[in-house]
Formats: structure tokens, C-alpha cells, sequence
């Protein structure tokens, strides 16, 4: 285990250096300290080292925002943790590096697939509905349709950060807090 976190940390920390496309396997075995071999037994390729940094890196990021979400009720608990995940999402130095440099790596989890971190946020998502669904705080649905909605809301707002240039980032994280709770209140 120590091998792979050594290399995932080497990969990272290529990546915020040098960007996806110009990150090797040879420099991030070098950087781990053991042999490209050692890297091709525990990924088969860059692609899927780089995906595992991704998933490491953000799904650590949910876990930390879901420990520490705070509220009266599991809607307002849910809100907190998806706006705290945006906030934390969009000044995240690996997502930063992806946006600016690499926003084509993006994609497939835009308009293809959901990738695992998308998947772990939804179950997260699934979760705090049905909670609030259960102690009234959020109105009556499917929660799987409900939790969907939520993680391309979330999505929404997170991929399109940098584009609101006449609106403070704070003024949109208030305003995806409003989305998120009017979207989950119940009538």
C-alpha cells in the first residue's frame, strides 16, 4: 500500500508540475523512488494512473466536505456539503491544473460517463435525500432523481466557475445554495 500511495503522490504531484501530457511513467517512478516496472504492475497505463489520482484526490476532498457538514436538519446538512464540495472543488491545485491546462481530460465525465468520484458523490447525494426525506427536511421524490439532479447542479455550477466573471465566486456559491435548498424544500 505504501508503494501505491508513494505513486499516486509521485503522480500528483507530476501532474500539478507538468500537466497530464507531459507527466511519464518514468518521471513518476523516479519520483516514487522504485522502477517503471513497479508502476506498469499497479497501472496498466498513464490514462489510468491519472484517473486514480483523480479519484484519490476527490474523493478524499467529499469525504473531508461530508465529515464536516453542519446543519439543523439533513437538508440544510446537504446543502452545506455540496456547497463546501464546490468551494473546495474549485481551489483544489489538481482540478485547477485540469481546468486551465487540460479541460479536454474533463470531458468524458461531462457528456459520457460518470467517472467514480461523480458516483461517490451521488451515493453521498442518494444518502442526505433520503435522510431528509426521512426527518421531513426534503420534499418527497425519487431520491435517485433527486440525487442526479443534485450532482448535475453541482456539476453545472463547478464547471462553469470560471466563466461568471461579472459575479463574485462567493455570490455563486450563495446563489447555488438557494438552487440546491429550493430545489430539495419541501411545498
Amino acid at each position: 500500500m505504501e508503494t501505491r500511495t508513494a505513486i499516486l503522490d509521485s503522480a500528483r504531484d507530476a501532474i500539478l508540475d507538468f500537466g497530464v501530457r507531459r507527466t511519464s511513467l518514468s518521471d513518476v517512478a523516479r519520483r516514487a523512488g522504485v522502477s517503471r516496472t513497479t508502476v506498469y504492475r499497479s497501472y496498466a497505463d498513464g490514462e489510468e494512473l491519472v484517473r486514480a489520482v483523480m479519484t484519490r484526490e476527490f474523493e478524499d476532498l467529499l469525504a473531508e466536505t461530508a465529515r464536516h457538514a453542519i446543519g439543523e436538519n439533513a437538508r440544510e446538512r446537504l446543502t452545506n456539503r455540496l456547497v463546501e464540495t464546490n468551494r473546495a472543488l474549485r481551489a483544489h491545485p489538481l482540478w485547477r491544473k485540469l481546468v486551465s491546462a487540460e479541460p479536454e481530460l474533463i470531458m468524458p465525465y461531462v457528456f459520457e460517463r460518470m467517472g467514480a468520484t461523480q458516483r461517490v458523490g451521488f451515493a453521498l447525494a442518494h444518502d442526505g435525500v433520503q435522510e431528509g426525506q426521512r426527518d421531513g427536511s426534503i420534499r418527497a421524490g425519487d431520491p435517485t432523481v433527486i440525487a442526479q439532479a443534485l450532482v448535475l447542479i453541482q456539476q453545472s455550477f463547478l464547471l462553469s466557475a470560471d466563466i461568471s466573471t461579472e459575479v463574485s465566486a462567493e455570490k455563486m456559491l450563495a446563489e447555488l445554495r438557494h438552487v440546491l435548498d429550493g430545489t430539495l424544500r419541501p411545498q
